[in-house]
């Protein structure tokens, strides 16, 4: 099995490391897909939103076919929902692609793609109703909402439960379980103030967020 990771210039980092960590985590010790590939307009290295310097496996002409595909969000998001090159290939890889997933504004790049409409689907909490703007998917409120093989999870962390979510479904609880053991993965219960409440979000963020 073919799992691809799509990246491009400002993607948010998190969004697809997360997932990358856990679905290699699935990979190595309970039986997840062979190969694992980023996956980017060409072989240059890909400068992502916080700095971070990424080189893909694959470009866009020599990606195989994939199984399962992941879309990050971030600022990147805004330009690339007119890059028609990327949005062929995401449309194109997800016509056999057994699943397709997008964490935070990746959902712009599926809809883009003809991947939303009518579905059921979420994004980062600041751009919510702009999703909703578009007429044509329900969106609702949740960290990781399913819909058929579309899968969208909220902002940046909401990407690693999305994947653990989606092991789950795909290979059973006891492989998340093996994967979320490796990855040491189990926040803490802490919360440091109501900023998760849009409302009350610095502007900073609201201007210059997902």
């Amino acid at each position: 099995m073919n799992f691809g990771f799509l990246i491009f210039p400002d993607a948010e980092e998190l969004d697809f490391i997360g997932p990358w960590e856990m679905i290699a985590m699935w990979s190595k010790f309970a039986h997840g897909p062979e190969h694992r590939l980023i996956v980017a307009a060409s072989p240059d290295k890909v400068v992502c939103a916080k700095g971070l310097s990424v080189n893909p496996h694959a470009t866009f002409n020599t990606c195989p076919a994939l199984d399962y595909l992941l879309v990050p969000g971030g600022q990147g998001t805004r330009t690339e929902v007119n890059n028609a090159r990327l949005i062929d290939f995401v449309s194109d890889q997800a016509i056999n692609c057994k699943a397709v997933l997008s964490v935070c504004t990746g959902a712009f790049i599926l809809h883009r793609a003809g991947l939303l409409y009518g579905r059921r689907a979420t994004t980062h909490w600041n751009s919510l109703q702009r999703l909703r703007d578009l007429g044509d998917v329900e969106v609702v409120e949740e960290r990781i909402v399913r819909d058929g093989i579309i899968w969208t999870a909220a902002g940046v962390s909401a990407g690693i439960d999305l994947a653990l979510a989606f092991i789950a479904n795909e290979a059973g609880e006891k492989a998340a379980a093996i994967a979320q053991f490796s990855a040491e993965y189990y926040p803490a219960q802490v919360n440091y103030g109501d900023l998760h409440k849009s409302e009350q979000a610095p502007e900073y963020i609201k201007n210059h967020g997902h």
